[in-house]
């Protein structure tokens, strides 16, 4: 998937990008077609499968940063790297300035010479356009095809604290999220917020509640107990895909009874999942953090959050 959003603000941020992509391979590789990485003079993101691969490949995009120029190569991982993979990687970097990002489009195509369109990439393109078919990343006839990368997934964390901070930055990189992150006031968020989540201020979170997608995931942490409890009561009501709460299991046997006393149904209270995360990796907000994105990750079936934190006097 090509990640505008994230070249973008790269490019905005550190000047001219190198992307590299893996347009092909044959047999073992480190990474799937598709997989990418950007490099600019003085840093790099994301990965095309690390070890040798990765930095003989970051060096040749350096190169091309200054030249300005694109670049296919072919690389044996075994012969020419010395890696027990076995397999051989094609590698497509280009590099990109404000002036050359693509427009936004379902499918990015684009040479990998000076050549023109091919009939199979122009039938292509008008499939994605007028039919909405996407085909998975791959090189034909010389142009590298990717479709545009789109958030599959809204996940709605409410809490700027210490756990919503980490794990903002622990989720974050995922591809196919985008994240609503809710607290009271712009003071709770850090001064810089990954270009795939959103800080929504708001005086009373719970008013925000009816602005989530039905079928959005929740994780609700915030600093104060009578707001997760009255955060759970909204989102019952109003409906979601998966719901986790931070706390201990005194704490969720208590919001069981405040729930019921509020109205819901047991089988109802049932699909909030506290506590949240794996408590045997401790207690650390970024432990916490891995514990919930363990279960992120996981298919959506399996959704529900065995998500486990600490407990909390807040």
């Amino acid at each position: 998937m090509f990640d505008l959003a994230s070249l973008s603000q790269t490019v905005t941020q550190h000047g001219p990008t190198a992307r590299i992509v893996i347009a092909a391979h044959q047999g073992s590789s480190p990474r799937e077609v598709g997989a990418s990485m950007l490099v600019w003079s003085t840093g790099q993101s994301g990965t095309v499968g690390g070890g040798a691969l990765e930095h003989q490949a970051t060096q040749h995009a350096r190169t091309l940063l200054q030249t300005q120029e694109k670049s296919v190569t072919h690389t044996a991982l075994g012969p020419k790297l010395n890696q027990c993979c076995g397999g051989a990687v094609t590698l497509f970097t280009e590099v990109f300035t404000s002036e050359t990002l693509p427009e936004p489009s379902p499918l990015i195509a684009r040479p990998t010479t000076d050549q023109p369109m091919p009939l199979a990439v122009k039938r292509l393109l008008a499939n994605a356009r007028n039919q909405g078919t996407l085909p998975s990343p791959h090189l034909l006839q010389g142009w590298m095809i990717e479709p545009l990368a789109r958030p599959m997934r809204e996940l709605w964390i409410w809490g700027a604290g210490h756990v919503g901070r980490a794990l903002v930055h622990t989720l974050a990189p995922l591809p196919d999220l985008h994240i609503t992150w809710i607290d009271v006031a712009p003071s709770r968020f850090p001064d810089a917020v990954p270009h795939n989540a959103t800080a929504l201020p708001v005086e009373n979170p719970a008013n925000a509640v009816a602005l989530a997608p039905h079928g959005a995931e929740h994780l609700v942490l915030t600093y104060s107990h009578a707001l997760d409890l009255d955060l759970c009561h909204r989102l019952l009501l109003h409906g979601f895909q998966s719901l986790g709460l931070i706390g201990s299991q005194t704490k969720w046997a208590r919001f069981q009874s405040r729930l019921k006393a509020l109205g819901h149904a047991p089988q109802t209270i049932a699909k909030i999942t506290c506590p949240i995360g794996d408590p045997s990796l401790g207690k650390h907000p970024n432990a916490i953090a891995i514990g919930v994105a363990a279960h992120v990750l996981r298919p959506t079936a399996q959704a529900g959050y065995s998500l486990t934190a600490p407990s909390r006097t807040a």
